[in-house]
C-alpha cells in the first residue's frame, strides 16, 4: 500500500508539489517520538487503568478480584521466601516486608508490627520465622485494619513497584497492557541484580526485538519481554506454573487490547476472570 501511494504521488509530483511534500512518511524516529508522547498521555498510572491492574494481579496472587481484601493476607507459601503478606505479596524473606513495617512504624510509632522489627532484619534473605512466630501473623490482621496501614501499603507497592514499571513502560514507548505487563513481572520477580529480575528480563528482551521508543514493534516487542519472563518464571519451581502469562497476558496481547480496555476475560491458575 505504502508503494503504491508513492507511485501515485511521483507521477503528480509536478502538478502538485505542495501536497505531495506534506503527504511524505515521517521518519522512524519521529514516530518513535509521537508514540512515547502518545503513551505518556494515558498510562497504567490513569486510577481506572490503576484499578483494573491491581485487580488481575490480585487475581494471580490471591485467586480474586478483590484486591482490597488482600491487605490483612498472610501466609507461608513455601517458596523459599518466608511470609508472604499484603496486597503485593510483601515478603519477609526478601526485605520489602521489612522496609513496608520501617515506613508503617515512621509514620505510626509504636504500632503492633513495630515489636518485629528486629526479627524482620534477622530473617531478611531467609525463609526462617524466627522472631515472628507465633503471632506475626495475628498482629499483621490486626494491623490490617489500621488505615495507616493500608496506606503504608499503597506507597510501599507504588514506591518500588507500580511506579518504577509504569516510568520504565512509558520510557520504553509501550502503552497500558505493556507498562501492566511490566509491572506484574517486577512483582514476581524485583529488580535485583539476579538473571530473573526485572531488569534482567527486560535485558534479555532486547536481545531479541526493539521497544517502539527505539522504533520497534510494540506487539513484537512485548511478545519478546513475555518468552523472557517465561523463561524467568521456569527458573524456579514455585513460579512454574505461567499460566498468568499465557492464559492471562498473552490473551489480550493477541486481541490487540494494548490500552487494557474492559471488557477483559482471563484465566490464571485454571480459575476465569471477567471484568466488565
Amino acid at each position: 500500500m505504502m508503494l503504491a501511494a508513492g507511485a501515485l504521488l511521483g507521477s503528480a509530483l509536478l502538478a502538485v508539489p505542495v501536497a505531495a511534500h506534506a503527504t511524505a512518511a515521517p521518519d522512524p524516529a519521529a514516530r518513535s517520538a509521537a508514540t512515547v508522547a502518545a503513551t505518556a498521555a494515558v498510562g497504567l498510572d490513569d486510577p481506572a487503568k490503576k484499578e483494573i491492574a491491581m485487580k488481575i494481579v490480585s487475581s494471580a496472587e490471591n485467586s480474586s478480584l478483590d484486591w482490597k481484601a488482600q491487605y490483612k493476607y498472610i501466609e507461608d507459601i513455601g517458596d523459599g521466601r518466608g511470609y508472604t503478606a499484603g496486597i503485593i505479596g510483601f515478603c519477609s524473606g526478601t526485605g520489602d516486608m521489612l522496609d513496608l513495617v520501617e515506613y508503617y512504624t515512621q509514620v505510626k510509632p509504636g504500632n503492633v508490627l513495630a515489636k518485629y522489627l528486629p526479627a524482620l532484619r534477622n530473617v531478611d534473605g531467609s525463609d526462617s520465622h524466627a522472631g515472628l512466630d507465633p503471632n506475626f501473623t495475628r498482629d499483621w490482621a490486626r494491623a490490617a485494619q489500621d488505615a495507616e496501614f493500608r496506606k503504608a501499603q499503597d506507597h510501599e507497592r507504588d514506591r518500588v513497584y507500580f511506579n518504577p514499571s509504569v516510568k520504565q513502560g512509558k520510557s520504553d514507548g509501550v502503552g497500558v497492557l505493556g507498562q501492566f505487563i511490566y509491572y506484574d513481572a517486577i512483582v514476581m520477580h524485583g529488580d535485583g541484580a539476579d538473571s530473573t529480575s526485572f531488569r534482567n528480563i527486560r535485558g534479555r528482551a532486547l536481545s531479541k526485538a526493539k521497544p517502539p521508543s527505539r522504533g520497534g514493534n510494540e506487539t513484537t516487542w512485548l511478545n519478546a519481554f513475555l518468552d523472557a519472563r517465561v523463561w524467568a518464571m521456569k527458573q524456579e519451581e514455585a513460579h512454574s506454573d505461567t499460566s498468568r502469562v499465557d492464559t492471562a497476558q498473552r490473551v489480550f496481547l493477541r486481541k490487540g487490547n494494548l490500552n487494557l480496555d474492559p471488557p477483559l476475560d482471563w484465566k490464571v491458575y485454571g480459575d476465569s476472570f471477567h471484568i466488565g
